[in-house]
């Protein structure tokens, strides 16, 4: 059946959790929702305030377009729009986009009498970034902390953290952030990649089934989690990605101020190696 009608089973009254019946609608194939209309008012008012930005500095390159955060000498006070204010404003949309967004997708899950899987992962990603533009600066009391807006600006504060704490990769939050993030992409690649193979399996031959998938991992690593258990542990994966890179950086300053390579001493210092 098409996918439209497909959906008019579960194009139903009830499930928000804000409005009752006043946004309860759809525009085409999109659920509208009380959430819907303020993750587009946050996201309109975000943009705007970013071509704002733009239009009062000095280029109009993509590259180059920067939305700084204010002054440490503001503390964790309101600053002058244009010297950092226009940050703390856009900061304050993002975090409402994405929280309705959250919420919107919630609501779909209600409708369709569904977990709330969806929202909990993207709920991961929304901590990560409030770590980065809320949590670490408040811990270290300026807005100043956040990372600016930009593409090569973002970049270079990046880099410029690393250095700070000379080697970040050794910050062993990061190495565990890092390699959820890889374990992820190796586990839905293989899924995607079996699942494809028994799919396309070339002129001529019969289409395979997901015992063939589960044959072939079986026969290869010795165990097949199964075509649930690959979504399940895509998930688990992701999310634990999210959480370890928010709590690599909400150690990095707040809780630990010197080069993440001392921190390994505590190994050198085992009393194996006297």
């Amino acid at each position: 059946m098409s996918m439209l009608s497909y959906e008019k089973k579960y194009r139903v009254r009830g499930g928000t959790l804000i409005g009752g019946d006043l946004f309860d609608f759809w525009v085409g194939p999109f659920y509208v929702g009380f959430f819907g209309v303020t993750t587009l008012f946050f996201s309109l008012l975000g943009t705007t305030l970013l071509i704002y930005g733009a239009a009062i500095g000095p280029t109009w390159v993509l590259w180059q377009i920067s939305i700084a955060p204010p002054d440490l000498s503001y503390g964790l006070g309101f600053a002058p729009l244009k010297e950092g204010g226009l940050w703390q404003l856009v900061t304050i949309c993002a975090i409402g986009a994405f929280v309705s967004w959250a919420l919107r997708e919630v609501e779909i899950c209600r409708k369709l009498g569904i977990g709330y899987h969806v929202p909990i992962a993207f709920g991961a990603a929304i901590v990560a970034y409030v770590t980065l533009v809320v949590i670490r600066p408040v811990l270290m009391g300026a807005w100043g902390h956040g990372f600016p807006y930009g593409i090569l600006s973002h970049l270079d504060w990046v880099s410029n953290v690393g250095y700070q704490y000379l080697h970040f990769h050794y910050n062993p939050a990061h190495m565990l952030a890092v390699t959820f993030f890889f374990t992820t992409t190796l586990a839905l690649a293989l899924h995607g990649g079996a699942v494809l193979s028994v799919l396309n399996p070339g002129p001529g031959k019969p289409i395979g089934t997901a015992e063939h998938i589960n044959s072939f991992f079986r026969d290869t690593i010795g165990y097949s989690i199964g075509e649930l258990g690959v979504h399940r542990l895509g998930l688990y994966l992701s999310i634990a990605a999210g959480l370890f890179s928010a709590l690599c950086i909400v150690i990095s300053g707040p809780f630990w101020t010197r080069g993440w390579p001392e921190w390994w001493n505590w190994w050198l210092e085992l009393p194996i190696w006297s």
